[in-house]
């Protein structure tokens, strides 16, 4: 087995390490979990995935346990409590480390095709199947037990052999057995999943393994398998499941890069690296607003792990990952999030480098280009003024429907004044068991009625065959243009061109055009903010903002719509609800003009 010194942090009796962390934040939060009881991990709840569609029930007290045994790990190692004094901290990770050992499945209901094909709603604790709940389990034990192992030793022997033994026979030996898991992306279709459950493999691999020749054995296969994922990477650094996949994806790929050169590894950095880490901020608006294709959040949490991202921005020698990293941790207000998961929280806290790139001065917002164009992924993005979110920031994306957790939304654009997206993208609803079927379509929020796209008589169609075709980008100091043919999202359309322009200067404003010649024609745009509809315009406030959107009256009419907001994480984005102006146009021009009202 590997020392966690190697990973950048020491194990519990490091004392001159811990005390200096700034750990308050996380005894504060443990000592209220203390006061209140553990979630309970029910079959009922489980097996809401095949009776109702209800996932999050089970998902959401999965991950509430195990939170809770990281903050308590977390607190036991900074405060360095041990036997035989009082330790409060200690025996509530024990007991949540033993609660997850002793649990039916790490599997979360809608993965696991085992209990699917045996037509059960129950786990069966004999056929495990390896998903990103697994993974996530596996890594936690993995850190808890070199981070606080002596000291678990000391109260409750026996439970790390305990912890090895459930790693074993639910992660290891799975994933060694079975070769073709589906996540491997062997057939090319390699995603998030790869990454994230390679991750978790690789680290149990290097901490919990004995027997060097297995260890060995297991990271030659880790090895092999993210390279799948590398293989499909774009050589822009684009990634299409979105800035929030990023973080459980490419950002899982570099914490596996940093576990294998700790470990002794000789594995090549990949030459994409260096785009790779731009992606977040090249998607970035302002504030905790984001480009948000397709299955991404309209407001990205705050609770990432941006020390692993700066520290490749150091790495790769790029001062705006490192400015942007730095910032978004800053106005989070934490040096680590602990939902992110156990091993980054160690890493980050014991990390004097990082604590000072929070706390000193910001160097505004260098990270924000005048524009961002990622030719692979078909996605532009232009503001009014480089190196602030201030003024007008527009984004548009090309692609096609077949993209990973895709939306129906080719052609679609986002309209944000001062970093506040008004012209905007629903974003992703709560998962169900629908939700990655046969019937994920009827979900109101990822069809193309409800983006910002043209309707020529027909909506948008799923599928790699429904994409944009001949895509073109002009940039210049003046104006950033993209253009492109929809026809092909559209059954039955032979021809529709879009173009989005964002047109600098003293007045600033963003033209939509659809320059084709089919009437009438639908143009939908959906609306965050107070929404007043006048003759031939509507003004949309939000956030102290406010954008003027225009169109010519004698050639379109206009219908808007509120749609109330019941899910909890649109609700939680948006409010109460959101609003859609359709514009029927009957004649002339389909063309709208957007522009800050200051």
């Amino acid at each position: 087995m590997v020392s966690s010194a190697l990973f950048g942090f020491p194990d519990v009796r490091d004392r001159a390490v811990w005390d200096a962390a700034d750990g308050a934040a996380v005894l504060a939060d443990a000592r209220a979990l203390l006061a209140r009881p553990a979630p309970a991990l029910t079959a009922t709840a489980w097996a809401r995935t095949f009776r109702d569609g209800v996932r999050t029930d089970y998902e959401d007290a999965a991950r509430e346990l195990r939170e809770r045994v990281t903050t308590l790990v977390l607190a036991a190692v900074l405060t360095g409590e041990a036997p035989p004094g009082e330790v409060p901290f200690l025996d509530g990770a024990i007991d949540g480390l033993v609660t997850l050992a002793e649990a039916t499945t790490w599997c979360w209901a809608p993965h696991d095709r085992h209990a699917a094909g045996r037509g059960e709603v129950l786990a069966d604790p004999d056929d495990p199947f390896l998903d990103l709940g697994a993974a996530e389990v596996a890594a936690l034990f993995a850190w808890a037990d070199q981070a606080l192992g002596p000291h678990l030793d000391r109260r409750a022997p026996g439970v790390r052999k305990r912890l090895r033994r459930e790693v074993e026979h639910r992660v290891l030996t799975p994933f060694e057995r079975i070769r073709d898991w589906h996540w491997l992306g062997s057939d090319g279709d390699a995603h998030n999943w790869n990454p994230w459950i390679h991750s978790a493999v690789l680290t149990a691999a290097l901490l919990l393994v004995a027997d060097e020749d297995r260890r060995r054995r297991l990271v030659r296969l880790v090895v092999d398998g993210l390279g799948h994922y590398v293989a499909v990477l774009p050589d822009d650094g684009g990634v299409d499941e979105g800035v929030a996949y990023w973080w459980h994806g490419a950002c899982r790929l570099l914490e596996c890069l940093d576990l294998l050169a700790a470990a002794g590894f000789e594995v090549p950095e990949p030459p994409v690296l260096a785009e790779l880490i731009r992606f977040p901020h090249r998607m970035h608006f302002g504030g905790d607003a984001f480009v948000n294709a397709g299955d991404a959040p309209a407001r990205l949490s705050p609770a990432q792990p941006w020390h692993v991202l700066h520290r490749w921005g150091e790495r790769l020698g790029d001062a705006a990952v490192c400015a942007f990293a730095a910032g978004q941790a800053r106005a989070g207000g934490r040096l680590v999030w602990l939902s992110a998961g156990l091993g980054r929280a160690l890493s980050g806290l014991a990390d004097p480098g990082w604590r000072a790139a929070v706390t000193a001065a910001g160097p505004g917002e260098p990270w924000l280009a005048r524009e961002e164009w990622l030719p692979r992924v078909q996605v532009l993005v232009a503001r009014e003024t480089a190196g602030t979110a201030r003024g007008l920031t527009v984004a548009v994306k090309a692609g096609h429907n077949g993209e990973r957790h895709n939306h129906l939304d080719v052609g679609s654009f986002w309209v944000a004044a001062d970093g506040v997206p008004v012209v905007a993208d629903v974003g992703q609803p709560t998962y169900t068991a629908a939700s990655f079927g046969p019937d994920r379509y009827r979900a109101w929020p990822l069809r193309s009625e409800w983006h910002n796209v043209p309707e020529p008589g027909v909506t948008q169609e799923a599928g790699e065959a429904a994409g944009a075709r001949d895509v073109r980008v002009e940039l210049t100091a003046a104006e950033a243009v993209l253009t492109a043919d929809l026809a092909g999202a559209y059954p039955g359309v032979a021809r529709w061109i879009r173009s989005v322009r964002l047109v600098r200067g003293p007045r600033a404003h963003v033209v939509v055009a659809d320059d084709d010649g089919v009437r009438p024609v639908r143009l939908r745009h959906v609306l965050a903010g107070a929404v007043e509809l006048g003759e031939g315009e509507v003004s949309v406030s939000r956030n102290g903002v406010r954008v003027r959107l225009s169109w010519d009256p004698r050639c379109a009419t206009a219908e808007l719509e509120r749609q109330p907001l019941a899910d909890p994480l649109l609700r939680a984005a948006w409010g109460e609800h959101l609003s859609r102006l359709t514009l029927l146009v009957h004649e002339g021009p389909a063309r709208v003009r957007l522009e800050q009202v200051r």
